[in-house]
């Protein structure tokens, strides 16, 4: 896909045009609490480095990064939805991944300077679309993706956003297919930044602290909540690989 030529909001339209594509509206609590890290073109200039994001998520962006990248084996044809875009080079590598297997990247943010911010680092060539949707509201039908990934997006939500946005990342998802969220977990009792973080993230990251409280089954739609669950921690636990399948 050349992607000088199409950027897809809920329809193709020229890619220059991206930021004046019937916008969807942006979320009151994204507004409030992370227009400094995320909305304003600065931030996005600021905070979009490796080095950067690695040192924010205590030197484990790496693993994390390669920890998702495992769950999506090469297969032919893989259609594979991204919810969120997300700083680093987690979406190129997986873009690289999927055209590998002659599949397709679908990739889906609320925020046009996000998708503006991601479509420059993947190659023009990569079989990648890119939309301008609410997590909370995928204009895609049931059961159109392989597999959907949540790289770091629950922790920054509230709780209704959250559930909600796991629902519908469960509806998009074939049966058989699944769900691959990377995010923040509750830390072990001897973990340090058990205590040193809870006070960080009560500042900065106000629904990341949801994320230690609730066990992960408890956000999934009853429907897949016993399901089998592959779980991997990561850093004493601060932080988790989950795999579901639909």
């Amino acid at each position: 896909m050349d992607r000088n030529a199409e950027v897809y909001g809920f329809a193709p339209v020229p890619a220059m045009t991206i930021s004046r594509i019937n916008p969807v509206a942006v979320p009151k609590y994204l507004r409030r609490v992370y227009w400094w890290t995320y909305i304003h073109p600065f931030a996005v200039w600021f905070f979009d480095r490796l080095w950067l994001i690695n040192l924010i998520v205590l030197t484990n962006y790496h693993r994390l990064r390669d920890a998702a990248l495992a769950a999506f084996p090469i297969r032919p044809g893989e259609q594979v939805l991204q919810i969120s875009c997300a700083y680093g080079d987690i979406t190129p590598k997986l873009a690289a991944k999927v055209a590998a297997g002659g599949g397709r990247l679908d990739v889906i943010d609320v925020l046009p300077i996000q998708l503006q911010n991601v479509r420059r680092k993947v190659p023009a060539a990569s079989p990648v679309r890119y939309f301008n949707m609410d997590a909370c509201n995928l204009k895609f039908p049931s059961g159109q993706y392989d597999s959907a990934l949540l790289f770091l997006l629950l922790h920054e939500t509230p709780m209704d956003v959250r559930l909600k946005a796991l629902e519908e990342a469960f509806r998009v998802v074939k049966p058989g297919g699944k769900v691959v969220i990377v995010d923040f977990s509750k830390p072990q009792w001897w973990n340090p930044f058990r205590y040193l973080w809870a006070i960080f993230l009560s500042i900065f990251e106000p629904f990341a602290l949801d994320m230690w409280w609730n066990d992960i089954r408890t956000l999934l739609p009853a429907a897949v909540r016993n399901r089998r669950i592959d779980r991997e921690s990561f850093f004493g636990g601060l932080f988790q690989k989950v795999t579901i399948l639909r």
